[in-house]
């Protein structure tokens, strides 16, 4: 793997990374405060600026630096991350994924704006917290508690000098004593390259003091004199004792990105008791209970909280164990002491502890993934395709010839098409992503166009988990971009004018996904002042787009929007004006086989509807007869099949006809006269009626010849091999080898309502 490859990947990784960074900052910004949710933020920027350091990104690794120093002060508790501090670490969190992409793409990022945020950074890390949040309560600091200075007390004629401890501890049962937790040896020498990359010692060694108890000792004796001392060297070294039970991966992984760039040594620090497998005799020890009077009893709670207490208590044993050997009898005595009581009191809160460590560490152990080029998986995703037409044409060559279709091969063509059909799904299955990458993406498009509009907006999002072929993930980034500039922009009023208006004065839009009917429906939903239809219409008789005495439905007017060119601002700005917004829109949905529509209430906002395929790959569809021509109708798209009745039939004016479908009546659609297959209208009698549903354009019954059957077809593009064709959405091969076109169904519902398909555009019948 060369250097370009690992690049590569590491850039891959900084997306998840920025992903996490995302979704954590949200998530505190909502309010929550788990401690894990501060470190998931954190790690990412470090993983971020330990890669980039690697790779000598110096612009990414300074910025990520001042990031990553104030967002630790917010992970020690030195600053609470209020509106005001968050709504930085947001604007931050952008300008990290600019650099990152300017690293990859050879591109050019705001440097204004990023030595801007620096500075409020740098502020933010120093305590000064902006002007809105100054009425916030301050945050409280964590100091430790002083230990009262004692005299050491006097050694005896054997040389022995008692150690301190507390009884108290004894009655600690749910803390687990710090002996009997594995000790790791740790030798730590940065090297130059280290620092030069941006990472430092200090948070390093701040890291590894969460994992447990530690001590630790710094070498100097490399230092050398100040005329030879060079800034640029690493000199010192540190030696740690660690106690913990996190085990030897949780170490490493503290020296993730400076592994490479330090000597590091762990060695697993093997008691003498426990390496002979016995027991050391209890042996009488004077101790002096006197000084129990002059030394504060220091709980175990307060151990974990205080760690500088924590660190002097150790201290002060080592310093103990050192001057008399007798000391480690002690401990012993205090261990036996503290454990049998536990054992007897609390056998079944022990019990439970470890039930909830086994969770956590079940919990906390991610399903192994790999990482695959996604040209592979297209290609894999095309021969199951060709699989499928394979395995349909020698199904329909067997049953050819097998008038009885009892044979054996017949049955196990039967148990093929089910085992390739279970292969397609799978396959499908690992294309399968969920939308939550463009939702989080649309958070920074909310906060920018908000900070242009001088408009306070909150965006909600629900279903991010939903999943939907790659493919139309990577489509969909386009069109709810402009979705959501055109809601912020002309959706939601200023906050003055919703104050008037009884609302807060923060606008909220809501963007949502979820399954329907075998397609994925998104929703984006304002809570503005709705469409202004007088406006919107006298727009668009301004441009010359409908007559000024012509008689529009509200979904109409609505529907004007999509119009190229079509803008009701008053003033073109960097935001919108000059109508190429909502047209990108309609154009994007359409060409991924979807369909988009409009729902809105004056005063209380609008809803954008778009309803897609789940995949753009393969397809359910109802194979139909029309005028001698084959044709794929999407099975989502059918409510049910009629046979249609002589006394069901009614006309409507000069050439329409309607159906009577249960005390209702339906407009019944000839597709081979709108296809012009065929130049005169085919009795419904002798044919089969499709009552479909289509998005904005309610319920229709498409007239067909004769349904052939049912089956799962193969989507190949039209437009890329052929040229776009209007009422038809893509083709298929069938199993005799013939190609099928794929109805678009909502362009033949269109059709129906008067909007005619092009003459020149339409298919002919060929014999």
């Amino acid at each position: 793997m060369d250097m370009n490859e690992i690049k590569e990947i590491f850039f891959q990784e900084c997306e998840e990374q920025l992903a996490e960074l995302e979704s954590g900052l949200l998530k505190l910004n909502d309010g929550d405060r788990d401690p894990e949710t501060v470190n998931a933020v954190f790690r990412a920027v470090h993983s971020i600026k330990g890669g980039a350091g690697a790779f000598g990104l110096d612009d990414l690794v300074s910025f990520a630096h001042v990031f990553e120093t104030t967002l630790d002060c917010v992970r020690s508790n030195r600053l609470d991350p209020g509106p005001e501090v968050l709504k930085v670490m947001l604007k931050s969190a952008d300008v990290l994924a600019d650099l990152t992409n300017a690293a990859r793409d050879g591109g050019s990022v705001d440097e204004a704006r990023s030595r801007q945020l620096i500075k409020e950074l740098e502020a933010l890390a120093n305590g000064e917290v902006p002007q809105a949040s100054a009425a916030a309560p301050a945050p409280v600091e964590v100091v430790a508690k002083p230990v009262a200075a004692v005299a050491p007390p006097p050694v005896n004629d054997e040389g022995f000098q008692p150690v301190a401890f507390s009884f108290d501890d004894f009655d600690a049962a749910e803390e687990p004593p710090l002996m009997e937790m594995p000790t790791y040896e740790i030798v730590f020498k940065p090297k130059s390259d280290l620092y030069a990359k941006g990472n430092e010692a200090t948070l390093l060694l701040r890291d590894l003091s969460r994992l447990g108890e530690m001590s630790i000792h710094c070498d100097m004796g490399a230092l050398p004199t100040l005329e030879r001392l060079s800034p640029e060297s690493a000199y010192f070294s540190w030696k740690i004792q660690l106690a913990t039970d996190k085990g030897e991966d949780a170490i490493r992984t503290v020296f993730e990105f400076a592994e490479w760039d330090c000597d590091l040594e762990i060695s697993l620090v093997e008691d003498e008791a426990t390496q002979s497998g016995e027991e050391l005799p209890m042996q009488p020890v004077p101790f002096d209970l006197s000084i129990l009077d002059d030394v504060p009893a220091v709980s175990v709670g307060v151990v974990e909280e205080e760690e500088q207490l924590a660190s002097r208590q150790q201290d002060i044993r080592n310093a103990a164990v050192s001057a008399a050997g007798t000391a480690s009898n002690v401990l012993q005595m205090a261990q036996s002491a503290a454990r049998a009581p536990a054992e007897k009191a609390a056998p079944a809160a022990s019990a439970a502890a470890q039930s909830a460590a086994a969770q956590q560490a079940a919990a906390s152990a991610g399903t192994p993934t790999i990482r695959v080029d996604l040209d592979r998986v297209d290609r894999l995703i095309n021969l199951v395709g060709e699989l499928v037409i394979n395995q349909a044409m020698l199904s329909q060559s067997v049953v050819e010839n097998d008038a009885n279709g009892t044979s054996s091969i017949n049955m196990g063509l039967e148990e093929l098409q089910q085992l390739t059909r279970e292969i397609q799904d799978s396959v499908m299955a690992i294309r399968a992503q969920p939308v939550k990458p463009v939702f989080q993406r649309m958070s920074r498009i909310v906060r920018e166009i908000a900070d242009m509009t001088g408009k306070s907006v909150r965006l909600i999002t629900e279903g991010e988990n939903t999943e939907v072929d790659k493919t139309v993930i990577d489509k969909l980034a386009e069109p709810l971009t402009h979705m959501i500039r055109n809601a912020v922009d002309h959706g939601l009023e200023t906050p003055e004018k919703r104050l008037a208006a009884g609302k807060s004065a923060e606008g909220t839009v809501r963007l949502t996904a979820k399954h329907r009917s075998g397609r994925i429906v998104i929703e984006l939903a304002d809570d503005g002042a709705g469409i202004n239809r007088e406006k919107v219409r006298q727009k668009a008789i301004d441009n010359d787009l409908i007559a000024a005495d012509a008689n529009l439905s509200d979904e109409e007017i609505d529907n004007l929007i999509f119009h190229a060119g079509f803008s009701t601002a008053d003033k073109i700005s960097d935001i919108s004006g000059r109508g190429v917004g909502m047209d990108v829109v309609k154009r994007s949905i359409q060409a991924l086989g979807g369909r988009i529509n409009i729902s809105s209430k004056p005063g209380h906002g609008s809803v954008f509807t778009m309803s897609l395929p789940l995949t753009l790959a393969v397809l359910d569809g109802m194979v139909v007869t029309v005028a001698n021509q084959t044709l794929v109708v999407p099975l989502t798209a059918i409510v049910e099949t009629l046979q249609p009745e002589a006394s069901a039939i009614h006309s409507f004016g000069s050439n329409q006809r309607l159906i009577s479908i249960r005390n209702s009546f339906c407009p019944l659609v000839d597709v081979g006269r709108i296809l012009n297959f065929r130049a005169i209208q085919a009795n419904p009698v002798e044919g089969v009626a499709l009552l479909v549903e289509s998005e904005g354009g309610g319920q229709r019954a498409l007239m067909v010849d004769a349904i052939q059957g049912q089956r799962q077809v193969v989507i190949k593009s039209l437009e890329a091999n052929y040229t776009h064709v209007p009422g038809i959405a893509a083709a298929t091969i069938l199993g005799d080898g013939r190609v099928a076109l794929i109805l678009d169904v909502d362009a033949i519902v269109a059709a129906s309502r008067g909007q005619s398909l092009k003459p020149e555009m339409s298919l002919a019948a060929v014999g």
